[in-house]
């Protein structure tokens, strides 16, 4: 049987938010078989649990936040990453503010942490949503266009072109393609970091974003360049980072998907209501599982190796 996994241990980060830059904990814990991904907010004076799903998402505004009433998680992407590029199904989140740790603006200090804590197989098999009818969603025509689609396929991987005008940008891979079945997110994938513009920092920090951003934490371009001393860590690390994003708002609807996901300028809002869009057509999906590991598609059956 493909059975789901969780943690093995709890482990624990300390970092601060990209966009409200607060000083935050996070703790993360084993969850029983079926549970999904919770996060806690334990810093209010009763504890509320939101529970990771497509619909809990309330804002998409540079990041994906989720809630519960009044209250919210925000900029959950890069540790939803992690868990999918791990295949963890199940995980309790606790955190004491209300956005999680940037930390290093990949996802690689997630998987790291949760490599450490070891991930354990539980006695439940594991649930996919299969992809088995196209569904797209499109916004703008022409030159305005962009788009995310998904389409039926025994595996998961995904495709992504962004279109930048920026000499730092234009000098690397505006289009990169990744196949989760070959085991590689990781090494490929995990350390893409977020990236900005010095001319609109200010401008988001006007608007109270951006207030934990910055050089350790975020690729910074100028007019011309990147001004990071280190450069980048893969020569198309600008569109690997959407495809990291990618990764993580879809992990969102709450099981691993069998499906080709395809976009152009696609953001996490568009990445939302493509998640929408499908389980709106209830035609367009199933929920699988394999009780034979030989039956499942590669990437899934084998625990993700390390750096």
């Amino acid at each position: 049987m493909l059975a789901q996994r969780t943690l093995k241990s709890l482990t624990k980060a300390v970092g601060v938010g990209l966009h409200s830059g607060q000083r935050v904990e996070l703790t993360l814990r084993p969850a029983p078989p079926d549970t999904g991904i919770v996060f806690r907010r334990v810093d209010l004076p009763e504890p509320v649990e939101i529970a990771v799903n497509a619909l809990a998402v309330t804002d998409t505004r540079l990041a994906s936040t989720i809630s519960n009433g009044n209250v919210k998680v925000h900029t959950i992407e890069h540790l939803m990453s992690a868990c999918a590029g791990l295949g963890l199904d199940n995980l309790c989140v606790d955190i004491t503010a209300e956005e999680v740790p940037i930390l290093d603006g990949s996802s690689a200090s997630f998987v790291y942490l949760l490599q450490s804590a070891g991930i354990v197989m539980q006695k439940v098999p594991k649930r996919f949503i299969r992809v088995t009818r196209p569904v797209e969603v499109r916004e703008g025509e022409g030159r305005n266009v962009k788009w995310a689609r998904l389409d039926p396929f025994h595996g998961y991987k995904l495709a992504f072109e962004i279109e930048f005008d920026h000499p730092a940008v234009n000098s690397t891979g505006q289009r990169v393609e990744f196949d989760f079945g070959g085991g590689q997110y990781a090494r490929e994938i995990a350390r893409a970091r977020t990236f900005g513009f010095t001319k609109d920092v200010e401008a988001m920090r006007s608007h109270g974003l951006a207030l934990g951003g910055g050089l350790d934490n975020a690729i910074v371009m100028d007019d011309v360049k990147v001004l990071n001393a280190d450069g980048l860590r893969y020569q198309d690390e600008f569109v690997k980072h959407k495809i990291l994003d990618a990764m993580g708002d879809l992990y969102i609807v709450g099981k691993p998907l069998l499906a080709a996901y395809s976009a152009f300028r696609s953001g996490h809002a568009m990445n939302n209501q493509l998640l929408r869009a499908l389980l709106e057509r209830t035609d367009a999906w199933e929920i699988v599982s394999f009780e034979q590991e030989r039956d499942a598609p590669a990437g899934f059956t084998q625990l993700a190796p390390a750096w």
